[in-house]
């Protein structure tokens, strides 16, 4: 059964903006008082975000289908729908989030990082909050926008400052378990680690982590073996530590191939490998025969550059020499980092000439792209003249019918607004009037300014009565006045 995940394709879907509501208030001797529909709600985002106690993406790789709440519609009222919940995913430390094509877009280091891999919908405007002076009482609603939705890809490259790498069975379980509090698993047959191992080591006042990574061999690099799946965990350690078996029975290996080996998959493999410091562990010298191999071959490796340290799992030999150099290298890496400084919010204001849209003529039609427009477009109710026509009044004020000109367009050509696979095609007229042409010009009801009849007939009647009363006390039955 599978325990350790760290590459995972994660399908993710915002929430919907819920629809804002078309409503007229009414009450008692006020059929027509004006509109109240409120607005719908947001929906939730689809938020990744840092969790130290999460070590793995095995949630993801069983349920890879994760959604967000939708926006409830708004209501009359003035009763505006409730917002979305927002779905936040816990992933490990060191997740890097990529799209489908492998571009990064986001790095998520550090307890607490966030990151938005889907953004909810708008809600849609009520009726009230588009009334105007000009459109008094409109008779429609703007529509939610749909949620962001698609598909990313979470890579998990452990967060560690030491990397132990070698060939399978060459003690680097065994030395991760005494130089730390680590437990892995340890067997004398190849592979036997299956994925990386954390341990925590202390030495001096330098506290650092180490990782004990799945046994590279030839052609790693290029999905041989394990390797491939697991070099990412390397790629952000300070130091790497060559560990080399002096006591294997393989007749056709030796401790300074094994090295030479490892060496050109890390730089097959690249992302900074090669240029990483090193140590070299020359492991299990409590073996008779691997003290004098390591003996041997020490003056050779130390010629090439590398500080060599003789070490056991066994006996603890060298333990300690090789932990207090590795929190040294540790230390100055950490020490050259540039301080971290307060992020700044860097402002672009959009430029003057910039109209927020293009038009291009795309053989029998004109596209317009732009936020704005196709942002419109999804938020309006295309069965409700009145919102067409309003539409078409906020794409004029806009200037989309003047660029549709100054491009060559014509009465009756052609217009998509959107990308191909979801765009909005209409024959355009200029000046396109529409609207319900029964409540006269457009976003105006001549209900709301006609005179209330109830009312009216109520005071006739009222002055009948006192024309009555008058005629009364003028009647004198008896002739006198």
């Amino acid at each position: 059964m599978t325990t350790f995940v760290d590459r995972v394709e994660l399908h993710v879907a915002a929430g919907n903006g819920g629809h804002g509501c078309a409503s007229v208030h009414r009450e008692k001797f006020k059929p027509l008082g004006g509109p109240d529909g409120g607005n719908g709600g947001r929906g939730g985002d689809v938020i990744l975000v840092v969790d130290q106690d999460v070590t793995t993406l095995l949630e993801y790789h069983h349920s890879p289908h994760r959604k967000a709440t939708n926006g409830k519609p708004g209501e009359g009222g003035h009763r505006s729908g409730k917002d979305g919940t927002d779905l936040v995913l816990p992933v490990p430390d060191g997740t890097v989030v990529l799209d489908k094509r492998g571009n990064v877009l986001a790095d998520l280091i550090g307890q607490g990082t966030t990151f938005v891999a889907a953004q909810g919908g708008r809600g849609g405007l009520g009726n009230a909050a588009l009334a105007s002076a000009r459109r008094k009482a409109p008779g429609f609603a703007l529509l939610g926008e749909p949620g962001e939705g698609g598909e990313v890809v979470l890579e998990l490259k452990t967060v560690a400052d030491v990397a132990l790498v070698g060939y399978p069975s060459a003690g680097k379980s065994s030395l991760i378990s005494v130089l730390s509090a680590a437990k892995p698993k340890i067997a004398d047959y190849p592979f036997t680690t299956l994925v990386p191992n954390l341990g925590v080591v202390t030495a001096g006042e330098t506290v650092y982590t180490i990782a004990d990574v799945p046994g590279l061999i030839p052609g790693a690099s290029e999905g041989r073996g394990l390797g491939l799946e697991f070099l990412r965990h390397v790629e952000r350690c300070s130091v790497l530590v060559h560990v080399l078996d002096t006591a294997t029975l393989e007749a056709d290996r030796d401790p300074v191939t094994d090295l030479d080996v490892i060496e050109a998959e890390l730089r097959a493999y690249g992302a900074g490998l090669e240029n990483r410091p090193r140590l070299v562990a020359l492991n299990k010298v409590d073996v008779p025969d691997g003290r004098d191999l390591a003996e041997l071959i020490r003056p050779d490796l130390e010629a090439r550059g590398y500080r060599v340290f003789e070490v056991s799992a066994v006996s603890h030999e060298g333990l300690k020499e090789l932990s207090y150099a590795l929190a040294g290298i540790v230390a100055e890496h950490r020490a050259a980092q540039p301080v971290q400084q307060a992020t700044r919010i860097v402002i672009r204001p959009q430029a003057v000439d910039d109209a927020g849209f293009t038009v291009t003529h795309e053989g029998e039609f004109f596209r317009v792209r732009g936020e704005k427009p196709e942002r419109w477009v999804r938020q309006t109710d295309f069965a409700n003249d009145e919102a067409v026509g309003y539409l078409a009044d906020r794409l004029n004020r806009l200037g989309v019918e003047d660029e549709l000109v100054k491009a060559g367009a014509k009465a009756g050509d052609g217009v998509a607004i959107g990308p191909d696979e979801d765009a909005v095609v209409f024959d355009w007229e200029p000046s396109l009037a529409a609207g319900a042409e029964m409540l006269g010009r457009r976003g105006e009801d001549h209900r709301l300014d006609a005179p209330r009849p109830a009312v009216t007939r109520r005071r006739d009647r009222q002055a009948e009565r006192d024309e009555a009363d008058q005629e009364f006390r003028a009647f004198d039955p008896f002739g006198e006045k």
